[in-house]
């Protein structure tokens, strides 16, 4: 997931992504940030391989009919390349700044059952316009960590972020997940998704990636969001890799054989460290 700050260097960035061999560019959706659906079109006409994706919208902030032209219309110039990944929205402060009430979980989870509904009929009449260039649309990646979140992504979602931990309190700092919780919330997954299990794919968004040394510059920043149950061993946190770039890749294919992940996004400030991994997983 890249930041964009000026033409160029948006261009850049994407351009050194691909570069690193990186699948996708995904595009966060935070006040303060460029819109998306710019940031993606830009992204498509200075890349060639890449997929584009929102990592995530903040659902809550659109209304469904807009927000499928404003997709539909990305695939098409793009010529499919849109990924359309959704969240309920989780930072109290930007709904307060925007002037929108910040609603119930329940509510906010509700709102992305509506706009997922209306996606998929939207995408899936033969006469809807603009035309995705991807038949049924762009996938859908829905990302959360919550019980009625990972429930909707179950019945849902083409591919399921899973968010790496929650908040503490509603709209609060987020905790990430120790091994233990991270695997509960797979099996909870595992256990919804039925005869889906083969079609879809788990992702994992990795908060850091650093050497030890550099870790040891970043533990005090990282403490309140480190469960009591893993601050001694932040390694075993399954969003956080730490160590060399052998060790990373020896963790990710761990990931992947113990819970399922065959999907990881990366930050930007540890892009190049993970394109590092990527060579030896390769």
């Amino acid at each position: 997931m890249v930041v964009p700050e000026s033409r160029s260097r948006w261009i850049e960035k994407c351009r050194r992504a691909e570069e690193l061999g990186f699948d996708v560019v995904g595009v966060a959706d935070h006040l303060g940030l460029p819109a998306p659906f710019p940031a993606m079109i830009v992204a498509a006409e200075a890349t060639e391989r890449v997929r584009l994706n929102t990592f995530v919208l903040n659902t809550a902030f659109y209304n469904p009919v807009l927000l499928a032209r404003d997709a539909a219309g990305a695939d098409q110039l793009t010529d499919g390349r849109v990924e359309l990944g959704l969240g309920a929205g989780y930072v109290r402060a930007e709904f307060d700044a925007a002037g929108i009430p910040f609603q119930s979980g329940g509510k906010r989870v509700r709102h992305l059952e509506h706009t997922v509904a209306t996606l998929r009929r939207l995408f899936a009449d033969p006469d809807y316009q603009p035309r995705p260039a991807q038949p049924s649309g762009p996938p859908l990646l829905l990302a959360g960590w919550g019980d009625r979140l990972l429930k909707l992504a179950a019945e849902q979602a083409d591919i399921i972020a899973f968010a790496g931990g929650g908040a503490v309190t509603p709209g609060g700092p987020v905790q990430l997940g120790d091994e233990d919780t991270t695997a509960e919330r797979v099996a909870y997954v595992d256990g919804l998704l039925g005869d889906r299990a083969g079609e879809v794919e788990l992702n994992l968004l990795l908060q850091r990636v650093v050497s030890r040394t550099e870790w040891t510059a970043l533990a005090d920043a990282y403490a309140p969001a480190l469960p009591p149950t893993a601050a001694d061993y932040p390694e075993r946190i399954p969003t956080l890799l730490i160590g060399s770039p052998d060790e990373g890749a020896d963790r990710i294919r761990e990931l992947r054989e113990r819970f399922g992940f065959s999907y990881f996004t990366v930050l930007e400030g540890s892009m190049e460290q993970f394109g590092s991994i990527m060579e030896r997983l390769r």
